[in-house]
């Protein structure tokens, strides 16, 4: 067997690739250096130049989410019984909708392991030859031992199908038969990330992602089966593979009927406690879940799926892979980038396809012309800018790209207000269950008058003043007058209420 050799960036890195041409500069002695230097700048820029804001879907049922006929030992799998599509057509939608890369994710349950080794994968390869433009990765929606379900998501190496098949006939909580229980326990969680730690090799390591966090919350931080600690013992455990969770969770279409109206469902199916603006309380909340692991300094990151099972035209509650929500990475497009870009958190989330680019540049020193250079002190989305000597300004420069096309529902939904939300970073966190971070504000609120409008691109430019903590920063924006996102009613029609969510940039003072 073959394996690509690839070196994983570890995540404590800062600003590595956005600070490598700003250091070539400094070689400037003699002739011989500065030929050197223009070498390594030219590398650094065309690899840069590869890089572009990817739309994906990590969180996709095909028609392997099987039923299962119980009246047979051991129960057999019935196809399409759950979710409905074959693996091809998520694909062709994917490619409809926008995606440049998706991920199918099917359940699990008794002996499915086998299922998906022996006919969900080579559909899948089926479906890479009929849409070779399209990344489509390798994985499945674990059922999370002591948890809820989460994203497994393969490397594309050569074993792909056999590394899967380890972790879900060992771990997967739902796979023995008869289900006695006896793995969904934490402790069997902890030995699967120690078997993707110890027992693959670092090409072979899969990114794990927590879905729809809150879902069987039953209130108000009340968390149901995903709980903060347990986030935590598996960032610390495997920071490169447990690296976030679903911000924005799928089956946002619960409230469309197959004539476009409107029924009583609620978004996300969160049943119990509401989505706010669409998003996961966990994220959605200043101060809230995220902002307390952001506190502790975690590369916890947010990401937005489908969910895909049936889609609402169907009957079904989920939009096609992009139709509404779409996870962007920052990425050449390949699959090792496109994974290694996740791990970093080079990220931003959006619904309705409000935006289709952000960057973020955060540099220090005072204002400056628009992504201007800053002699390597600057980082990006996933980053840490560390500020050099006594500087304590901050410049934040954001440029994004709002749309003119339609959406898929036909609207051209326009950017309203940004938020530039800042927390502090003040290390691990005695009480491992705590969901708050009281440092956390939103700092400053951007509307057009604040902004400069250049073709489909919004620029704005901010100075942090006198930044004398360890702290992060964050973005969101909405189409919307809300202050903060309220919680959804039942009904609510997704389309009027979008949102995005950029992954943070950290920054670490002298102190």
């Amino acid at each position: 067997m073959q394996k690509r050799v690839k070196k994983v960036i570890p995540l404590i890195a800062t600003s590595i690739l956005a600070t490598a041409a700003f250091t070539a500069q400094a070689f400037t002695t003699d002739g011989n250096s500065k030929t050197a230097a223009a070498k390594q700048l030219t590398q650094e820029e065309v690899k840069q130049k590869n890089k572009t804001w990817l739309a994906g879907d990590h969180h996709v049922h095909s028609e392997w989410s099987v039923g299962w006929d119980n009246s047979t030992n051991p129960p057999t799998p019935i196809q399409g019984g759950d979710a409905i599509y074959p693996i091809v057509k998520n694909a062709e939608n994917a490619t409809k909708y926008g995606l440049d890369w998706v991920m199918t994710t099917d359940h699990g349950g008794p002996n499915h392991s086998k299922v998906n080794l022996e006919q969900a994968y080579p559909e899948l390869l089926k479906s890479r030859e009929a849409f070779p433009e399209l990344i489509q990765f390798y994985g499945m929606e674990f059922d999370t031992p002591a948890a809820d379900h989460s994203t497994l998501m393969i490397p594309k190496v050569d074993n792909e199908s056999q590394i899967l098949y380890g972790i879900e006939s060992q771990f997967n909580k739902r796979e023995p038969y008869p289900n006695d229980g006896s793995r969904d326990t934490e402790s069997t969680m902890i030995d699967a990330l120690n078997y993707m730690l110890t027992e693959l090799d670092e090409d072979e390591q899969p990114i794990h992602i927590a879905h729809h966090p809150s879902r069987s919350a039953t209130g108000d931080g009340e968390w149901g089966q995903d709980t903060p600690e347990e986030f935590r013992n598996w960032n610390d455990l495997a920071p490169t593979i447990s690296i976030g969770m679903e911000g924005a969770p799928g089956h946002q279409a619960s409230a469309l009927t197959p004539d476009g109206e409107l029924d009583n469902g609620a978004r996300g199916s969160y049943n119990n406690y509401p989505t706010m603006g669409g998003f996961d309380q966990m994220a959605a909340k200043v101060g809230g879940l995220w902002d307390s692991m952001l506190g502790e300094g975690r590369h916890w990151w947010i990401t937005a799926t489908s969910d895909s099972h049936v889609n609402w035209r169907d009957g079904g509650s989920d939009f096609w892979p992009g139709e509404y929500s779409k996870t962007y990475v920052k990425a050449e497009k390949d699959y090792d980038d496109i994974m290694e870009s996740l791990r970093g958190g080079n990220v931003f989330v959006t619904t309705g396809d409000l935006i289709s680019e952000l960057d973020m540049k955060v540099q220090a020193g005072g204002k400056s012309p628009l992504f201007a250079q800053s002699n390597g002190n600057s980082a990006t989305l996933g980053e840490t800018l560390t500020l050099p000597g006594k500087t304590k300004d901050v410049t934040v420069t954001i440029r994004m790209k709002d749309p003119n096309a339609a959406n898929a529902n036909g609207d051209k939904p326009e950017v309203k207000r940004v938020d530039l939300i800042m927390g502090e970073v003040t290390g691990a966190v005695e009480d491992r269950s705590i969901a708050t971070n009281p440092t956390t504000k939103v700092v400053k609120r951007f509307t057009e008058e604040d902004w400069t409008k250049n073709g489909e691109y919004i620029e704005i430019t901010y100075t942090l003043e006198s930044v004398e903590n360890d702290s992060y920063i964050r973005l969101r924006g909405t189409n919307t007058d809300e202050l903060e996102p309220a919680t959804d009613p039942r009904g609510e029609d997704p389309w009027t209420d979008l949102w995005f969510y950029s992954n943070p940039v950290f920054i670490k003072t002298d102190k």
